[in-house]
């Protein structure tokens, strides 16, 4: 029974660690995954994964740990935030891998790409053929900028001369059966016309899996039943 208890606050503790590291290191440790920060997920998965079941490790020598591995990333951070020339050194740099719509290939083997994963990159921003291309940059962190040529590229108001609209956010009014309140405040709505509007498209409250105020001033519904209802106003 101690050998349960000692691996739960050792849990706990490793827990509180790495949520204060994320904290400490900013969202970039997730939006981001760098070389740097792929090695670090595999270093603090490892030492947390040893340490919680090592019964020579004290609940000290993980605090311990954790610590100085949140030191050491911390001041790689500062020290990448000094300059262009240091982070370039450290982290790389981002490299054009499509030029005038030609394939650099001394540049695809310097980062051992293959055709097939950089076609695999492009398909996932919804082009399918390298001919669209006309500019591509693999960054630093393992994703692929792309600028398609003007033939290709998606034409804009501007380009049609047409007359520029107000952007509105889309804002929750219901998630699972409850109301959101911030989302009300934001469209200046209350509970009572959110409840109202419902009515009228035939839903309770309790039915509505998710709702919200759309762009174009209107109510978007779907229900549990799996039903999507719109009511302009």
């Amino acid at each position: 029974m101690q050998d349960y208890a000692e691996i739960s606050v050792k849990l706990a503790i490793a827990f509180a660690g790495l949520w204060a590291m994320t904290r400490l290191l900013g969202k970039r440790e997730i939006a981001q995954l760098t070389p740097f920060d792929f090695v670090s997920s595999l270093v603090l998965g490892d030492l947390v994964g040893d340490t919680i079941y090592d019964k020579q490790v004290s609940f000290w020598k993980l605090l311990f740990a954790l610590a100085v591995w949140a030191f050491l990333s911390y001041s790689f951070e500062k020290l990448m935030a000094l300059g262009k020339p240091i982070r370039r050194h450290l982290e790389g740099r981002p490299e054009m891998i499509i030029a005038d719509g030609k394939i650099d290939r001394v540049v695809m083997r310097r980062n051992n790409m293959e055709l097939e994963e950089l076609c695999m990159m492009l398909r996932q921003q919804g082009i399918f053929s390298v001919s669209e291309v006309a500019y591509a940059i693999y960054e630093t962190n393992g994703s692929l900028s792309v600028l398609k040529k003007s033939d290709y590229d998606v034409v804009r108001r501007a380009d049609l001369e047409l007359e520029s609209s107000r952007v509105v956010l889309p804002r929750s009014l219901v998630e699972k059966g409850a109301i959101q309140p911030d989302g009300l405040a934001a469209i200046g709505r209350d509970e009572a016309w959110l409840r109202r509007e419902l009515r009228a498209l035939g839903y309770a409250i309790d039915s509505v899996a998710f709702a919200e105020w759309t762009e174009a001033e209107k109510l978007r519904v779907i229900g549990y039943s799996s039903s999507t209802r719109e009511c302009g106003l």
